[in-house]
Protein backbone atom coordinates (compact mmCIF):
# COMPACT_ATOMS: atom_id res chain seq x y z
CA UNK A 1 0.00 0.00 0.00
CA UNK A 2 1.50 3.46 -0.61
CA UNK A 3 2.38 6.00 1.56
CA UNK A 4 0.93 9.55 1.59
CA UNK A 5 3.39 12.39 2.69
CA UNK A 6 0.99 14.40 2.93
CA UNK A 7 0.74 16.02 7.01
CA UNK A 8 -2.20 15.25 8.53
CA UNK A 9 -3.98 18.67 9.37
CA UNK A 10 -5.89 19.86 12.97
CA UNK A 11 -9.20 20.42 12.33
CA UNK A 12 -10.33 24.20 13.77
CA UNK A 13 -13.71 23.89 15.23
CA UNK A 14 -15.81 26.45 14.70
CA UNK A 15 -18.23 28.29 17.60
CA UNK A 16 -21.57 28.93 16.71
CA UNK A 17 -21.37 32.99 16.24
CA UNK A 18 -18.52 32.12 13.85
CA UNK A 19 -15.50 32.24 15.61
CA UNK A 20 -12.40 29.93 14.87
CA UNK A 21 -10.78 28.87 17.58
CA UNK A 22 -7.30 28.00 15.78
CA UNK A 23 -5.42 26.74 19.08
CA UNK A 24 -6.55 23.72 20.57
CA UNK A 25 -8.77 23.97 23.85
CA UNK A 26 -6.56 23.83 26.83
CA UNK A 27 -7.08 22.97 30.38
CA UNK A 28 -9.21 19.99 31.74
CA UNK A 29 -12.69 19.27 31.16
CA UNK A 30 -14.53 20.49 33.92
CA UNK A 31 -18.07 19.48 35.18
CA UNK A 32 -21.23 21.64 34.33
CA UNK A 33 -21.69 23.42 37.58
CA UNK A 34 -18.40 24.88 37.22
CA UNK A 35 -18.53 25.75 33.71
CA UNK A 36 -21.94 27.85 34.68
CA UNK A 37 -20.66 29.56 37.64
CA UNK A 38 -17.27 30.49 35.15
CA UNK A 39 -19.29 31.45 32.61
CA UNK A 40 -21.51 33.70 35.62
CA UNK A 41 -18.53 35.08 36.86
CA UNK A 42 -17.65 36.44 33.27
CA UNK A 43 -20.67 37.80 32.42
CA UNK A 44 -20.90 40.06 35.99
CA UNK A 45 -17.61 41.96 34.93
CA UNK A 46 -19.21 45.28 36.16
CA UNK A 47 -19.66 43.88 39.93
CA UNK A 48 -21.31 45.44 42.64
CA UNK A 49 -24.19 47.35 43.52
CA UNK A 50 -25.26 50.53 42.07
CA UNK A 51 -24.50 53.62 43.15
CA UNK A 52 -26.54 56.67 42.49
CA UNK A 53 -25.91 59.70 40.78
CA UNK A 54 -26.13 62.94 42.15
CA UNK A 55 -29.12 64.46 41.60
CA UNK A 56 -29.37 67.36 39.14
CA UNK A 57 -32.35 69.17 37.75
CA UNK A 58 -31.62 68.04 34.48
CA UNK A 59 -32.23 64.68 35.09
CA UNK A 60 -35.77 65.77 36.95
CA UNK A 61 -36.64 67.62 34.34
CA UNK A 62 -36.28 64.48 32.23
CA UNK A 63 -38.25 62.07 34.40
CA UNK A 64 -40.95 64.42 35.36
CA UNK A 65 -41.60 65.24 31.63
CA UNK A 66 -41.75 61.44 30.44
CA UNK A 67 -44.02 61.40 33.59
CA UNK A 68 -45.75 63.99 32.48
CA UNK A 69 -45.60 62.64 28.60
CA UNK A 70 -47.31 59.51 29.92
CA UNK A 71 -50.04 61.15 31.88
CA UNK A 72 -51.12 63.75 28.82
CA UNK A 73 -51.22 59.80 26.59
CA UNK A 74 -53.35 58.03 29.46
CA UNK A 75 -56.01 61.17 29.75
CA UNK A 76 -55.95 61.06 25.75
CA UNK A 77 -56.53 57.60 25.96
CA UNK A 78 -59.62 57.49 28.04
CA UNK A 79 -61.30 59.84 25.96
CA UNK A 80 -60.31 63.84 27.65
CA UNK A 81 -60.50 66.61 25.52
CA UNK A 82 -56.25 67.21 24.65
CA UNK A 83 -56.69 70.83 25.05
CA UNK A 84 -57.50 69.96 29.17
CA UNK A 85 -55.37 67.15 28.90
CA UNK A 86 -52.54 69.61 28.14
CA UNK A 87 -53.27 71.44 30.74
CA UNK A 88 -53.04 69.06 33.40
CA UNK A 89 -49.83 67.42 31.99
CA UNK A 90 -48.37 70.58 32.03
CA UNK A 91 -49.67 71.00 36.05
CA UNK A 92 -48.70 67.34 36.55
CA UNK A 93 -45.01 68.14 35.25
CA UNK A 94 -44.87 71.01 37.78
CA UNK A 95 -45.81 68.33 40.15
CA UNK A 96 -43.46 65.68 39.14
CA UNK A 97 -40.14 67.66 38.27
CA UNK A 98 -39.30 68.92 42.25
CA UNK A 99 -40.68 65.62 43.49
CA UNK A 100 -38.43 63.54 41.15
CA UNK A 101 -35.61 65.88 42.43
CA UNK A 102 -36.39 65.29 45.99
CA UNK A 103 -36.41 61.84 45.38
CA UNK A 104 -33.09 61.71 43.65
CA UNK A 105 -31.51 63.98 46.50
CA UNK A 106 -33.05 61.15 49.08
CA UNK A 107 -31.88 58.22 47.56
CA UNK A 108 -28.52 60.02 47.03
CA UNK A 109 -28.13 61.25 50.57
CA UNK A 110 -29.32 57.76 51.82
CA UNK A 111 -26.18 55.73 49.52
CA UNK A 112 -24.04 58.52 51.52
CA UNK A 113 -24.81 57.98 54.95
CA UNK A 114 -24.66 53.85 54.18
CA UNK A 115 -21.20 54.38 52.57
CA UNK A 116 -19.80 56.58 55.51
CA UNK A 117 -21.15 53.94 58.16
CA UNK A 118 -19.27 51.04 56.13
CA UNK A 119 -16.16 52.77 55.92
CA UNK A 120 -16.33 54.02 59.13
CA UNK A 121 -16.94 49.78 60.53
CA UNK A 122 -14.02 49.22 58.21
CA UNK A 123 -11.57 51.66 60.03
CA UNK A 124 -12.66 50.48 63.29
CA UNK A 125 -11.99 46.99 62.35
CA UNK A 126 -9.20 48.03 60.96
CA UNK A 127 -7.69 50.05 64.11
CA UNK A 128 -9.25 47.23 66.36
CA UNK A 129 -7.09 44.54 64.36
CA UNK A 130 -3.88 46.79 64.51
CA UNK A 131 -4.34 47.14 68.50
CA UNK A 132 -4.88 43.49 68.86
CA UNK A 133 -1.84 42.57 66.93
CA UNK A 134 0.51 44.88 69.54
Amino acid sequence: MAQTKKKRRRKHRGTQGGRIDRRPARGRARSRAEAQSRARNRSNKKGGPRVPEAPSWSSAGKKGGIAAVLFVALLAVFGQNPAVAVGVGALMLGFYVPMAYTLDRFMYQRHLRKEAQKRAEREAQRTGAGHAES
